[in-house]
């Protein structure tokens, strides 16, 4: 769980930043690695209307690609993607063969980044030597009725990443309020009720531009298990960068949750 620093714009930099990190944690053994949402150019950063990239092709995911198959990981993150005169927040799962797994096209948008992102159309799982990965997209989870994260439950998902940008207004203490219990509830009832683990990633930095500008973005990245439990908790704070490492350990197909029983 890579909880990198990104800054509004830099595109060059936050892709040799995450490629750096990638290899640091392969180095240490990981071999599936989750960044966060629009790491190449920030989250609402509107240079994404004239930098995005293809997906596939574009210099971004090709930087991420490279990095897959050089340190022979799998690689989740989240780009900012161009597509028919339209940008997406999109995110990519790619496997150490530099194959592209799949693309999540983000569903739930808040309405203030509208004006930047068009509208995603479908969800998706892929097959590893795992079981089942499903991607969703920060708020996405946060669905009515977490009906996003529980489709991909029904889809035969195994686990689920979510490449996060998680801000607060620069008056937030954490003190007073601690960051991230609605985060734990809304994935723990998912997790619980189809026996998945749920892993969400966030990057940390100062929001440049954007509708959220003055805001931070402060981690706390967050895993649950099978059972709903929190597992890892990233730090908080707009410099708390950390790779967080967590075991993954799956259920036999036949005793997971609501989803198998309804088949």
């Amino acid at each position: 769980m890579i909880q990198m620093s990104v800054v509004g714009g830099e595109l060059e930099r936050n892709l040799d930043h995450a490629v750096a990190r990638i290899a640091e944690a392969a180095a240490e053994g990981a071999e599936l690695l989750l960044l966060p949402e629009c790491l190449d150019l920030g989250w609402t950063h509107p240079s994404a209307r004239e930098q995005a990239g293809t997906i596939p092709g574009g210099w971004a995911y090709e930087r991420l690609r490279e990095a897959a198959v050089q340190h022979q990981v799998y690689v989740c993150a989240g780009l900012s993607e161009a597509h028919e005169e339209q940008v997406y927040n999109a995110a990519v799962f790619i496997s150490p063969r530099g194959e592209l797994l799949l693309t999540h096209r983000k569903l739930n948008e808040l309405d203030i980044a509208h004006d930047l992102y068009a509208q995603g159309d479908r969800l998706q799982v892929a097959e590893t030597p795992w079981g089942r990965i499903g991607v969703m997209i920060c708020a996405d989870a946060f669905a009515k009725d977490h009906m996003l994260a529980r489709s991909l439950g029904y889809m035969g998902a195994d686990v689920i990443l979510s490449p996060s940008s998680w801000a607060v207004p620069p008056e937030h203490d954490p003190e007073k309020t601690p960051y991230g219990a609605e985060w734990r509830k809304a994935y723990g009832r998912v997790a619980k009720e189809f026996s998945l683990p749920i892993f969400g990633v966030s990057n940390v930095g100062a929001v440049s531009a954007g509708p959220w500008q003055g805001w931070n973005c402060i981690g706390c990245s967050l895993a649950v298990d099978a059972e709903g439990s929190p597992q890892v908790q990233g730090s908080y704070g707009v410099e708390a960068e950390e790779i967080l490492y967590t075991q993954v350990d799956l259920l036999p197909r036949p005793a997971r949750g609501n989803c198998w029983a309804s088949r």
